[in-house]
């Protein structure tokens, strides 16, 4: 059934929790009674736009947000959140589709926020205030800046995967920490890697502690989630070499040539790479360990690995 953009009270429910429409005037929604299933679709909006004050936990609005908190809500409804300044103007530079905003004046405190608010007010999606104890429920992490949004999931798929000329990828397999993802996704940002595929996460890449930890390069790297099979062909396919990093390697990652299209591989945090690419992958590199601990947060590792790639190419370049 699909209900238009015109405030409803009809209420529905996704797990037990029930929703109210008239909360989502800026999106059309279709709803599978049968499968218990609902689907939104970002509509033009030609309401006029008030601030709302929610000062209840009650709120729908804030039990939807609640929802969009746990994986399965965010897969069910195709939205996620974002909260933060950098991060919320890293998914404008996107273009991705916001469709609603929350915010806490009293935690707007610098210019950079008061400007994004001007920015938010200018577009077309409901703006609601919330007190600062609603805020803090609804937020993540511990700086709290006064804005967040709602905001729908952009497609991660291989086919729609830009790729670079010689490109520099980064292949994750099986991540489980959102802090580790966020930081692999705000490295390959600043070092310019093509992409980052992401094979059986255990946690998915628009979970806003990731968006969060990433600082919103979430959405400056083209990302694709996909199997460990349908990645190793993607990248066999563009002739990609494939560097699996493993402490069981012979070549330390200095002594290899990572100047021409290449991909680097890496594991989950608890039991590092599977058989999978370490039977697959064209060569298997490893970082030296001179302590007594044998293993390095993959995120660090990640690091380590790029910016090697990076030097390379620097270097081959001058």
């Amino acid at each position: 059934m699909l209900r238009s953009k015109k405030t409803s009270f009809t209420d529905f429910r996704i797990n037990n929790t029930i929703f109210t429409e008239a909360v989502l005037p800026t999106q059309a929604i279709t709803y599978d009674y049968k499968t218990s299933t609902i689907t939104y679709a970002l509509v033009s909006s030609t309401f006029t736009k008030e601030n709302k004050l929610i000062t209840s936990f009650s709120n729908p609005a804030i039990k939807r947000i609640r929802h969009l908190r746990e994986r399965q809500g965010r897969k069910a409804m195709g939205l996620t959140l974002v909260d933060g300044i950098r991060e919320i103007r890293s998914a404008l530079k996107a273009s991705v589709e916001i469709a609603e905003c929350f915010l806490c004046p009293q935690l707007i405190r610098n210019a950079e926020g008061k400007d994004l608010l001007r920015l938010l007010k200018q577009q077309d999606f409901s703006i609601s205030e919330v007190t600062p104890e609603i805020f803090a429920k609804i937020s993540f992490g511990d700086r709290q800046e006064g804005i967040l949004v709602v905001a729908q999931i952009p497609p991660s798929n291989l086919d729609s995967l830009p790729l670079q000329a010689e490109p520099l990828l980064i292949v994750v397999e099986h991540l489980e920490k959102p802090g580790n993802l966020g930081a692999i996704l705000r490295t390959a940002d600043t070092a310019g890697v093509g992409a980052v595929l992401v094979c059986d996460p255990a946690t998915d890449i628009f979970n806003p502690n990731v968006i969060r930890a990433s600082l919103g390069a979430v959405f400056a790297v083209p990302c694709a989630v996909c199997s460990n099979q349908e990645a190793w062909n993607f990248l066999k396919k563009r002739g990609i070499r494939i560097l699996a990093s493993t402490p069981a390697a012979t070549t330390l990652y200095t002594q290899v040539r990572m100047t021409r299209p290449v991909a680097i591989v890496l594991g989950s945090e608890e039991s590092g790479l599977s058989s999978f690419w370490e039977k697959l992958a064209d060569e298997k590199i490893k970082i030296p360990m001179a302590g007594q601990v044998n293993s390095l947060n993959v995120s660090a590792a990640a690091a380590i690995l790029v910016y090697e790639a990076l030097r390379q190419r620097i270097a081959g370049s001058g």
